[in-house]
């Protein structure tokens, strides 16, 4: 894939027409929890966002932002790299039917990944000009809702992130709410009613040309296996657009949640709900469920769904502590898809040399260890290190295979001749020996540093 990123501004003959400091977590002691300031402009204001959508710069930045994300190529099988020279030949008449309405998104292509928890989650991806487009309606609808939505929603949205969701659940559960109701909706990108989703954005958007856009994305169709089928509901994840319009859906969710001045924080469609005692849980589960399958016309998941103590679920692979310092734990689910996914690239044949190991496991272990370093448990992050360097010298050991080998390797790498040989002789197993003084020396914890490998621990947020 191409992946030169030249001077967007001389690229495409585009007609006229980050994130930022993140919020502070609200001070709750002797409070009850604030409504979002929703103020929202007239549909005067937005009669002509298709205008909006289409100008210069807000192009420009939806390029650049696909460009970023990259991601595999839709139906047409049109690469990232490719786009911008499609652009150069084609925006004209592409410009005119986005301004005119007839504009027609290509259907999407299903892609099922495995879950980390099990089971598989089913994506939707399109062709890489209708996430260009998506992605400059996303702006433009960004810029006018975000600031209306609740402060308890955390999920997709512009200067926010999973961790600040994390500490305001702590924080809760320090002032007492020592039990949560912990609330996951049964397929909630598919089961997502198109009228409903339509209705609420109406009332947002005054522009008919966006409405039958968004729309046409809603009902763009899936190809699997070279068949098209319709979308009938739902609002397939894969798309840029697609986190906006959930959270435009559950924001009435979390309108009534403020209304009955609940403690909880939601993170796309994950609500965590805190309360007092284990009672008033198990009311609230109850009355929310209600309210979830009457007035957004969606399921709760009650074999995923619980009233318990924080600790004993996770909130965005993490679990809580309670008591008069509750703690950040990562969550043991978290744990063992981090053991399973180290196993993977260790166990893996004979040939493939240490330092390739060490190149695909980089990436994995700093993307890890900068989200779960914000845990209040550094014990646990050495412990990973230690776990994965022996893994490493567990792996290089039963590469060497012969006996000979082994000694003339341990030779080679700093170990004295008596100590070599007898561990070359040695009849234990290679998880045992990649704990040992003599592999120890042979690949030290500074030589997989210099290799590349990344410390967990080392990227603890304090």
């Amino acid at each position: 894939m191409d992946d030169t990123r030249p001077n967007i501004q001389c690229e495409l003959a585009f007609g006229p027409g980050g994130r930022g400091e993140p919020p502070t977590i609200p001070d709750l002691e002797g409070t009850e929890p604030s409504t979002a300031n929703r103020d929202t402009e007239s549909l005067t204001s937005t009669a002509r966002s298709m205008e909006e959508v289409c100008a210069r710069d807000n192009l420009k930045q939806a390029l650049q932002r696909v460009r970023e994300n990259r991601g595999s190529p839709g139906t047409d099988g049109r690469t990232v790299g490719e786009l911008s020279g499609y652009l150069k030949e084609h925006w004209p008449a592409i410009r005119e039917q986005l301004l005119n309405g007839t504009y027609k998104p290509a259907p999407v292509r299903r892609v099922n990944i495995p879950k980390p928890g099990g089971g598989m989650r089913s994506l939707g991806i399109p062709t890489v000009l209708d996430r260009f487009i998506q992605q400059a309606v996303l702006q433009v609808l960004q810029r006018r809702w975000d600031r209306t939505f609740s402060e308890h929603s955390y999920g997709f949205r512009p200067g926010r992130s999973a961790h600040q969701a994390v500490a305001l659940a702590q924080r809760y559960v320090h002032l007492g709410y020592i039990w949560v109701v912990d609330l996951d909706l049964e397929k909630f990108f598919d089961r997502v009613n198109h009228d409903r989703l339509m209705g609420r954005v109406a009332q947002r958007v005054a522009d008919k040309r966006l409405l039958r856009l968004i729309r046409a994305y809603l009902n763009a169709g899936v190809m699997e296996d070279g068949l098209v089928s319709p979308t009938l509901e739902g609002t397939p994840q894969g798309g840029p657009l697609s986190p906006l319009l959930s959270n435009l859906v559950l924001d009435e969710l979390d309108r009534e949640l403020e209304r009955r001045g609940h403690r909880f924080v939601r993170y796309a469609d994950d609500c965590n709900i805190y309360v007092r005692s284990e009672r008033a849980g198990q009311r609230v589960m109850e009355s929310v469920k209600r309210f979830i399958a009457k007035k957004l016309k969606l399921k709760v998941n009650d074999a995923k769904s619980a009233v318990a103590r924080p600790q004993e679920r996770k909130l965005l692979g993490f679990s809580l502590g309670y008591g008069s310092t509750p703690k950040r734990h990562i969550a043991p689910q978290a744990l063992e898809q981090f053991k399973r996914r180290v196993r993977e690239v260790t166990r893996r044949a004979r040939g493939v040399s240490l330092e390739q190991r060490v190149k695909e496991l980089a990436r994995y272990l700093q993307g890890w260890g900068e989200y779960f370093g914000f845990c209040e448990t550094p014990s646990v992050l050495r412990q990973l290190d230690s776990w994965v360097h022996r893994r490493l010298r567990s792996a290089l050991w039963r590469q060497w295979r012969t006996g000979r080998r082994r000694y003339v390797e341990l030779r080679k790498r700093g170990v004295r001749p008596a100590l070599a040989a007898a561990a070359a002789g040695s009849g234990h197993g290679p998880w045992r020996l990649g704990r040992s003084r003599f592999m120890g020396i042979a690949l030290s914890d500074a030589q997989l540093a210099a290799l590349g490998l990344p410390s967990v621990a080392a990227r603890r947020m304090d």
